[in-house]
């Protein structure tokens, strides 16, 4: 599943804010957080764990959750490709419009 499309949905979003928050959870943990069913939250971390954004360690009969750095940093890297693309472009807009700007004042004396 893509990355982006999994933290689309609210209760994931929060599930990888409460992970982040406590560097590992217990799934029984996660559930508590939640208003929702327990097998609810099972499928909202399956969907996280399909896209690479949580791992899943069994410890005797718990199933303890991390983030996945590699999957967060994929994510990141992507963001900060776009981030410089849309500088860019911004930055070539700002000229533009200075010289537009610099012409209409020229006119105007």
């Amino acid at each position: 599943m893509d990355r982006f499309a999994a933290l689309a949905e609210p209760n994931r979003r929060r599930i990888i804010e409460l992970i982040a928050v406590n560097g590992e959870m217990a799934s029984t943990d996660i559930s508590n957080e939640f208003d929702i069913s327990a097998p609810a939250v099972s499928q909202h971390l399956k969907v996280l764990r399909e896209a690479k954004l949580v791992q899943m360690e069994k410890r005797a009969q718990q199933r303890i959750y991390t983030i996945n750095p590699e999957g967060v940093d994929e994510m990141w890297e992507w963001l900060s490709q776009m981030r410089k693309l849309w500088t860019q472009r911004f930055d070539a807009l700002d000229k533009i419009l200075l010289n537009e700007h610099s012409k209409m004042k020229g006119k105007n004396k």
